[in-house]
């Protein structure tokens, strides 16, 4: 198996590593379209429990609780 001949410098380990940290982005979020809320995409939304124009989760409110 091959051996590197010399260390790889910290310098040149973070040049690698600060091109993939660049390609990296923020995650996507939208406006819930039944309540408003802002959420993450693809996620049922934790205010009111809809998902794709559907209620997914039951959500306890103030009143029921």
């Amino acid at each position: 198996m091959a051996t590197p001949k010399r260390k790889v410098s910290h310098a040149r380990t973070a040049q690698r590593k600060a091109q993939w940290l660049r390609a990296l982005s923020a995650p996507q979020t939208m406006a819930c379209p039944h309540c408003g809320e802002v959420t993450l995409v693809h996620h049922a939304c934790p205010s009111c429990g809809y998902y794709r124009s559907r209620q997914v989760v039951k959500i306890k409110t103030e009143e029921t609780a």
